[in-house]
């Protein structure tokens, strides 16, 4: 495992690859995580995650899905969105003048049943989001409105 400084010292030099996962109800709701992290702290979020070195692609969504959600989901069962950029002023430790910038691999899939979900590790709280919630809500952050617009 890293220590803090390393993974300041990555983010620093470097952009992240992450996978977020676009989580909708069968009603089409969304489901959304207000963060407790930094970057995008304080606001509301799709879930994702870095992708670590040498890890598959298939093993990271399952592992995100699980860690963030403790979901069991597999990426062939997602619809791949697209390739999004995510850019931060801040980072996740508040290091003045670093920014974070993120490579993002976004998936969509319906899941059946997304409660009860946990653990909150990176959010203080889920909620699903209609659609027009998401675009309609100042506190949803705008790289996840991106995905709706």
């Amino acid at each position: 495992m890293h220590s803090n400084q390393h993974w300041l010292e990555v983010i620093q030099r470097t952009p992240l690859v992450s996978i977020d996962l676009i989580l909708r109800d069968p009603q089409g709701c969304v489901l959304l995580g207000l963060r407790s992290n930094r970057p995008a702290q304080n606001t509301w979020f799709v879930p994702g995650g870095v992708i670590r070195k040498d890890e598959p692609l298939d093993q990271a969504f399952a592992r995100i899905a699980h860690t963030e959600l403790a979901l069991t989901l597999a990426r062939d069962q997602a619809r791949f969105r697209g390739v999004y950029q995510h850019f931060y002023d801040d980072n996740f430790a508040g290091e003045p003048g670093v920014s974070t910038h993120y490579v993002v691999l976004a998936y969509e899939m319906t899941v059946p049943d997304l409660a009860p979900l946990g653990p909150l590790d990176q959010h203080r709280a889920l909620r699903l989001f209609t659609v027009e919630e998401v675009l309609g809500d100042a506190a949803v952050h705008g790289n996840t409105k991106a995905y709706f617009e």
